[in-house]
């Protein structure tokens, strides 16, 4: 397989990077990433900064197959918590824009709903959300230095409301150990080689990793799977595909081909061929 350092691991999620340019080269769409530091690690995964300006009528669409957990997002006329989606996302851009996106670490989202992830719909506003003492200050902080391109002052005015935030619960971090474990290691292949690695009954794995991030362990191990596969699939050297379903652990490319077309919404070659560096 492709090795990880060719396909940033930050940027796995967007299936379509050819539509975006890095955050340094000019517009039409631009995206720059943060890394979280300090106690804001404890919520942060990282942040994500999009910017756009596009001609009048032009529109961009930007596909990408979420990470398992939730965003936070600011924007110029709104801000939600979004879980993640079971499949593949997507959002058609058009006129200007931008958005400060946190990607939140895969325990917090929980506890910042109220409720079980699984019971939740697809977007909660700020106003729904437990965590909203002193957050209508934040927003207006944010968005008055994203106007301005300010893209550090952003993160700066979202952090000091972190500091606020009482830190995340001993459940939160240890499905975020849980996530970070199938993310890592690709011999977890099976939902009960998770639950043995953490010493966990297989259901009390489903209630944990379900309730916080809204899908169970077997959606969890899938969505690395196919996120892997569709980073190594554009890459400047694909793998073959007998190889690559091998190597993430199915039993034949079929299998493997049927699970990224009814995820991805294409099969790996016509992806490889659209979204390839070869």
């Amino acid at each position: 397989m492709t090795p990880r350092t060719e396909v940033e691991p930050r940027s796995k999620g967007l299936l379509t990077p050819s539509r975006v340019a890095p955050a340094a080269t000019a517009p039409p769409v631009a995206i720059a990433r943060r890394a979280a530091d300090g106690r804001s690690a404890l919520f942060v995964r990282h942040y994500w900064l999009p910017r756009w300006q596009l001609a009048d009528g032009a529109t961009v669409r930007q596909d990408v197959l979420e990470y398992p957990t939730a965003n936070f997002v600011v924007e110029e006329r709104s801000a939600a918590l979004y879980r993640a989606g079971r499949g593949r996302g997507s959002r058609t851009l058009e006129g200007s824009g931008w958005a400060l996106g946190v990607l939140l670490r895969p325990g917090v989202s929980r506890a910042w709903a109220g409720a079980s992830m699984r019971s939740v719909p697809p977007v909660l506003p700020l106003d729904r959300l437990t965590v909203r003492e002193g957050a209508a200050g934040m927003v207006a902080s944010v968005r008055d230095r994203m106007a301005d391109d300010d893209d550090s002052g952003a993160i700066a005015a979202f952090e000091a409301w972190l500091d606020r935030l009482p830190e995340p619960d001993d459940d939160a971090r240890l499905v975020d150990r849980i996530v970070a474990a199938v993310e890592e290691d690709r011999e977890l292949l099976r939902v009960e080689q998770l639950a043995d690695r953490f010493g966990l009954g297989v259901r009390h794995l489903q209630r944990l990793v379900a309730g916080h991030i809204g899908f169970g362990p077997k959606w969890l191990i899938q969505r690395y799977r196919l996120q892997e596969a569709a980073a190594a699939l554009r890459s400047s050297e694909p793998p073959a595909l007998a190889d690559l379903a091998a190597e993430l652990g199915y039993a034949d490319q079929a299998h493997f081909s049927r699970d990224f077309t009814s995820v991805v919404g294409s099969t790996p070659g016509a992806y490889a061929a659209a979204e390839g560096r070869g």
